[in-house]
Formats: structure tokens, C-alpha cells, sequence
């Protein structure tokens, strides 16, 4: 058994090459192997966002406070609250963040192939991130 303590690995700054605006990603678990799975709690200020992404195996978001918004290539923009649980399939290119007024915090996770968790590509727009001004549903 191992036990990671709380406040044991440092918060880091969201680097701007893969998100828009201010993130911190919390470190909760690395990839263990024979294991492929890592976790992190990210924290979105209000507006922020990742940029276009992929995951070679796919990847669940728990969202865990505040309000946010996610989005699958082709799809709608979707509000996304705490208690939600979203996956997004192998390859499906996404985005996810926080609403324009309400910081947002959810727990990610997702599995290596080869090393390697993300395919990061070009930001998302103003123009496609304040598309989703519709109320929840």
C-alpha cells in the first residue's frame, strides 16, 4: 500500500501552450506500472479553458465544484456541475473548462499508451467557447 499525502507534490501553473487562461493542476496519483492510470484535480478560473485535445484511451473528468463547460468535436457545448461524470472516447477530439463567470474544479483521468496520455492541438476560439450560452437543461 502506498499512501500520497495531501500537499506532498506541488500545485503547477496550466502551461499556456495547451490552456487558455489561469489553470492550477493538483497532482493526485501518477501512472503506477503495471497500471496506465494518472490522475490530477484541475482548477479552471472563470473563462479558462484547454485547449483542442485528444486521449489515446479515452479520459473521465468528475466534476467536483463551481461550473463549467465541455464540448466534443462536432457536438454542443455542455454545461457540466458538480457530480457530473463525463468520458470522453479514445481519440474524440474535446475541450473542457470553466463557465465565463464561475471558476470550475474537476478530477481527470486518463491512461498512457506508450507513454504517452494527450494529443494536444490549437486553442479553442472565443467565438466556439462563448457559443454556450443556453441555460442547463
Amino acid at each position: 500500500m502506498d499512501i500520497i499525502r495531501n500537499g506532498t507534490r506541488p500545485s503547477t501553473k496550466g502551461p499556456a501552450e495547451y490552456f487558455s487562461g489561469a489553470v492550477r493542476i493538483d497532482p493526485l496519483f501518477p501512472v503506477t506500472p503495471p497500471g496506465r492510470a494518472a490522475g490530477n484535480a484541475v482548477t479552471f478560473e472563470p473563462g479558462a479553458r484547454t485547449h483542442w485535445h485528444t486521449h489515446p484511451l479515452g479520459q473521465t473528468l468528475i466534476v467536483v465544484s463551481g461550473a463549467g463547460r465541455a464540448q466534443r468535436e462536432g457536438g454542443a457545448v455542455e454545461e457540466i456541475r458538480p457530480g457530473d461524470v463525463v468520458w470522453f472516447s479514445p481519440g474524440e477530439r474535446h475541450w473542457h473548462g470553466a463557465s465565463p463567470a464561475t471558476a470550475m474544479t474537476h478530477i481527470a483521468i486518463q491512461e498512457s499508451l506508450d507513454g504517452r496520455a494527450v494529443d494536444w492541438a490549437e486553442p479553442v476560439s472565443e467565438a466556439q467557447y462563448l457559443v454556450a450560452d443556453a441555460p442547463l437543461p
